[in-house]
């Protein structure tokens, strides 16, 4: 896995200038953040040896060098899911490659369920939390010093720092944003109704089936992180709604110019 990283990371070097120290996953129907980013480098995912690709209707298969209000970025556009047959090296492995890079701060994006009866669809959500029902664990296996420590603290895995700065972007824009822990899953099925008050009487506000791996990976590589769902569908009690990939990217993509307001806000000003 070292070689592998070192390879795509080497090979990404000489393609690009750029060195960038803060870097983006873009989830469901979010992808248009990258419209935003300048004097961009475009490489497919297909060209930059070792990485797998996206099947996922919806997720563009590309990583993107740029610009983004003055700093300069790594986007990628478009990621990798467990459900669709990757073990979790595989799933997080981009994170890796970031972290070669020289990227320290990492901010993701997502579409999620909503549990918390406070939320409707549309709401913006900043994680400040997560609950991992992964099957698989992405640091399972022989760890590699090099990548981080044995037992990572996950204490704070996502950034109070970052929080509180994009919780002041949101009021200073007039933006209403929900807080909530996001609970991790495998998929691809969305969840029954049982499934949905079992997540929420353990503590969870909203579910989906990625960033859970790619945030404990970044952890592990000591990235500071910073996480924000659209809820795109409501699992709430009582009024579980039926849902479909197509629900889930015309929610996100309606409410993606408040999401780009504020993640390009705060990678401007962190």
């Amino acid at each position: 896995m070292l070689n592998k990283i070192n390879q795509t990371a080497a090979y990404l070097k000489t393609m690009v200038s750029y060195r960038p120290e803060t870097g983006i996953i873009l989830g469901t129907g979010l992808g248009h953040l990258a419209d935003e980013i300048t004097e961009k480098v475009e490489i497919p995912y297909e060209q930059i040896p070792h990485f797998p690709l996206s099947t996922v209707e919806g997720h563009s298969g590309k990583l993107i060098f740029g610009k983004l209000g003055g700093k300069e970025v790594l986007a990628m556009q478009g990621r990798f899911h467990y459900y669709e047959g990757y073990d979790m090296k595989q799933v997080t492995f981009p994170v890796r490659v970031f972290k070669a890079m020289g990227v320290k701060t990492l901010f993701v994006s997502n579409a999620a369920g909503g549990m918390n009866p406070d939320f409707k669809v549309g709401d913006i959500m900043i994680i400040t939390d997560h609950i991992n029902l992964f099957p698989e664990h992405p640091l399972r296996g022989k760890n590699h010093e090099e990548l981080g420590t044995r037992f990572p603290d996950m204490s704070e895995a996502y950034s109070p720092r970052l929080i509180a700065k994009a919780n002041e972007i949101a009021e200073r824009c007039g933006i209403k944003v929900q807080h909530g822990v996001y609970v991790g899953t495998s998929g691809p099925t969305f969840e029954t109704p049982a499934e949905y008050r079992y997540f929420r009487r353990i503590g969870g506000d909203a579910v989906g089936m990625s960033t859970v791996p790619e945030v404990i990976v970044a952890r592990h590589g000591e990235m500071e992180v910073f996480a924000i769902s659209v809820i795109t569908d409501l699992g709430v009690e009582g009024i579980v709604e039926k849902c479909s990939h197509e629900d889930v990217q015309k929610a996100a993509n309606a409410a993606q110019p408040l999401m780009t307001r504020i993640m390009q806000e705060l990678v401007t000003e962190c």
